[in-house]
């Protein structure tokens, strides 16, 4: 499995590199805006990430807009967002409209920060990235 971990806070990136670094390739991008161009540089080499962990509140840009964008750069490449790059939106924000504007932005799941790792990786099964 191929993962991308998209968050600006050491110890969050930190955390999540190491829970899902048993599972696969982690890469990391710090912002929103790394993150469209990591999965772009990703999906054009043939190499696409199978789960995004993308967290809301960021510099530059933030997740919400990267969503956006990832799901834009699939539709162009014919990948309809349930077939493309699973998304799991990681955050602090614990607003019942975050949420919802999380999951308008086609993203696949919502985990509130502090991570529970036993929600991990019942999502990951969930969609059937591990056993």
């Amino acid at each position: 499995m191929k993962m991308l971990i998209v968050e600006d806070d050491f110890t969050s990136r930190l955390f999540l590199q190491t829970f899902l670094s048993r599972f696969g390739e982690c890469h990391i991008a710090v912002n929103g805006k790394e993150a469209v161009e990591a999965f772009r540089l990703a999906t054009d080499t043939g190499s696409p990430y199978d789960l995004i962990c993308m967290d809301i509140m960021m510099p530059e840009m933030d997740g919400q807009e990267a969503v956006r964008q990832v799901r834009a750069l699939e539709e162009a490449c014919g990948v309809l967002s349930h077939r493309g790059v699973k998304i799991i939106m990681t955050t602090a924000v614990t607003d019942v409209k975050e949420v919802i504007q999380s999951f308008r932005e086609l993203c696949d799941a919502y985990l509130f920060k502090p991570i529970d790792t036993a929600k991990l990786l019942s999502e990951l099964k969930s969609f059937q990235l591990v056993e």
